[in-house]
């Protein structure tokens, strides 16, 4: 039930010899290469672009090893912090090879992306970067500070939260495990955590807040030295979509906002409330919820793969009987959940928090659909198998829907119904809650200095009474609840990306089970393959969908009105 690290290294040892051994390597390729780009014939750009990415993948498993070690537990944090170091160190002698890249002529840069065999898309992506990439002498200056900057109020974070408990009837519980308390049959409970979760994050409220101004104002200068436009900008080019893209999305997201009030109002009806409060948005429709174990969830979780793709249950079982999945809360390890891609020569990495509820269930079909995404990817390279967040997610929910359709017709119809309950709940989730946290994260960085808690509350507590109108009664202690959410701190503007895949997971799996397609899973197969090596738009295009068309969010916002029908019995 923990994870076996051994496919990176078997201790600390190996991975120092690993670590001298980059070290010699990119000192000699700072050597061989810098300033001599522009002399190079194709073949020779590729031999040392290939040397440049079996480096880099080095440092990678090396980091892979230290942050899943600190991951697990937080008193690591020393050893995460040493090596963070090293790996800065040796940066640095890479350096120069992407900026240099840049500064070739466009002669000499299309020679090479026309003849560079699979790194066509990075390369271009590189060229993309150019208006915003500072001297080598700044990006060095950057990369040296990195782990004093924001990254060091990050692990703050993780630490604090690591370590907090919460009281609960006489007994102190992590994070997961209050927060867990939330989808309890019982109001009494349901209130009983909520109050807990509250009063145990009351008193560290100017330690939050202090974290979440740091990293606005560390990305406000990074943003200010690189000129880009907006604060999400560089978000946006990391995900090779248009600004405005994400505008359509968040327009088209707020406009249908009425599903969820909707839904709520619904939901109400069913638990016999005159008023749905907050600690009721996760209320089981059941009043006995079934126990999903671990081991139930695998079968489950098997089954449903299997009958989609072979290929796709022989990459979960591989998950299950290798090692490569830590399942249970404990003392000092990270709340939530991830699958980290680790390297094409090793395997991925998940991360649970399994309390045996049936959210747990799709949270494992979630990060082990992250899991076979990157798994697929290795053979398209280190550089190539990294993935856009927007695409990224998409393997994530659309596993998530294979397990929903797979359950949903072994039920009875009270459980039919409290099952679609909690899908659509993941999907307002995935969608609407992350819409809201973005435009929160907008007002946050348009903010001009330093926020006050007050404001961190009136701007939260604004966002979240567009998305739940009336529906849902917000209280006090709710408008501080911004200051537990890790993205806002590891990874700013990164949650459009999960309503941004959910869409598009509807879009997909509209047509997966439409059987319009009779190639669809040989195609899905393909495109989760191939990574980051291609656009977005290029991968989405094979599906016969225009991500850059505003119509095309309409096609998910309509799978999920048809789910909502099916919910309420109108259909």
């Amino acid at each position: 039930m923990n994870w076996d690290l051994n496919a990176l290294y078997t201790n600390e040892k190996e991975l120092n010899i690993d670590l001298e051994k980059a070290k010699v390597k990119a000192t000699a390729f700072e050597k061989m290469f810098k300033n001599r780009l522009k002399d190079l014939t194709s073949v020779d750009f590729m031999e040392a672009l290939r040397e440049y990415e079996g480096i880099s993948q080095t440092l990678g498993k090396i980091m892979t090893y230290a942050f899943l070690k600190f991951a697990t537990d937080s008193t690591n944090g020393p050893f995460y912090a040493k090596y963070q170091d090293e790996y800065t160190k040796v940066s640095e002698f890479l350096l120069f090879f992407e900026l240099e890249f840049n500064r070739l002529s466009k002669t000499k840069q299309i020679e090479f992306i026309e003849d560079s065999n699979g790194y066509n898309f990075y390369l271009q992506s590189l060229q993309e970067e150019k208006p915003y990439q500072l001297t080598a002498k700044e990006e060095r200056i950057l990369l040296k500070k990195s782990t004093t900057g924001g990254n060091a109020f990050s692990r703050l974070f993780d630490e604090h939260f690591s370590r907090l408990k919460f009281n609960y009837d006489g007994k102190k519980v992590s994070e997961e495990e209050i927060l867990s308390l939330l989808h309890n049959p019982s109001r009494e409970i349901r209130k009983k955590a909520t109050d807990s979760f509250s009063r145990g994050l009351k008193p560290y409220q100017p330690l939050l807040g202090y974290i979440y101004n740091m990293i606005k104002a560390d990305h406000k200068s990074d943003c200010e030295l690189r000129n880009y436009k907006t604060p999400e900008q560089f978000r946006h080019m990391d995900n090779k979509i248009s600004q405005k893209s994400v505008n359509a999305l968040v327009e088209a997201a707020e406009e249908s906002f009425d599903l969820v009030q909707d839904y709520y109002v619904k939901k109400a009806q069913l638990l016999g409330l005159d008023e749905l409060c907050d600690y009721d948005r996760y209320a089981p429709l059941e009043t006995t919820e079934e126990e999903y174990s671990f081991e139930k969830s695998k079968e489950i979780v098997l089954k449903a793969f299997e009958k989609f793709s072979p290929k796709f249950a022989m990459i979960a079982k591989k998950a299950f009987e290798e090692g490569w999945i830590d399942v249970y809360p404990k003392d000092n390890k990270r709340g939530g959940a991830f699958s980290h891609p680790a390297t094409p020569d090793t395997h991925p990495y998940v991360l649970l928090n399994h309390t045996d509820r049936r959210r747990d269930l799709f949270t494992l079909a979630h990060e082990l659909g992250h899991a076979i995404h990157q798994y697929l990817s290795r053979d398209v390279g280190y550089i190539a198998s990294d993935t856009p967040l927007t695409t990224s997610e998409t393997a994530s929910v659309f596993a998530e829907m294979l397990v929903f359709d797979y359950i949903k017709d072994t039920l009875n119809e009270d459980e039919k119904i409290a099952l679609y309950s909690g899908k659509i709940e993941d999907i307002f989730a995935t969608l609407y809650r992350q819409i809201n946290f973005t435009t929160f994260e907008r007002r946050v960085h348009a903010h001009e200095g330093e926020l006050d808690l007050s404001t961190f509350n009136k701007y939260w507590l604004e966002e979240s009474k567009k998305m739940f109108g009336s529906s849902v009664k917000l209280g006090k202690n709710y408008e501080m609840w911004w200051s537990y959410i890790p993205h806002f701190i590891h990874s700013p503007f990164y949650c459009y990306s999960y309503s941004y895949g959910q869409l598009l997971v509807l879009a997909l799996y509209g047509l997966y089970k439409s059987g319009q397609n009779e190639k669809f899973v040989e195609l899905y197969i393909d495109f989760l393959s191939a990574g980051g090596s291609k656009s977005p738009k290029i991968l989405i295009d094979k599906f016969g969908f225009d991500i850059d068309d505003t119509e095309f969010w309409k096609i998910g916002i309509e799978e999920i009105r048809k789910l909502l029908k099916e919910f309420k019995g109108e259909e």
